[in-house]
């Protein structure tokens, strides 16, 4: 399982990273809302914060042995560079289809 934070920390790096090959790059495209769906699991821990943590499953994976129950949730995020949306291009690199 995967932190929330950690699913969308890697999905902006990969924005970034098709931003980046995008610059000399004649045809572009803007950049709209992202809608991302994970399949989560919420726990609580037993400490007395009682802090809540958001757990997304990986692919394959199941709550099996977890105490929590999992939900589909769907996030819309729109991404800006200094305000504005930006722009991604780029060619496909080894291994990606």
């Amino acid at each position: 399982m995967l932190e929330l934070s950690t699913v969308i920390r890697e999905l902006r790096t990969e924005l970034t990273k098709a931003m980046e090959s995008a610059k000399d790059e004649p045809l572009q495209f803007g950049m709209g809302a992202i809608e991302l769906e994970v399949t989560m699991v919420v726990t609580r821990e037993a400490a007395l914060n009682g802090k809540v943590k958001f757990w997304v499953l990986e692919a394959g994976s199941d709550a099996k042995g977890s105490k929590g129950k999992t939900h589909r949730v769907k996030l819309t995020l729109t991404p800006e560079v200094e305000g504005r949306s930006p722009y991604i291009g780029g060619y496909a690199e080894e291994g990606e289809d």
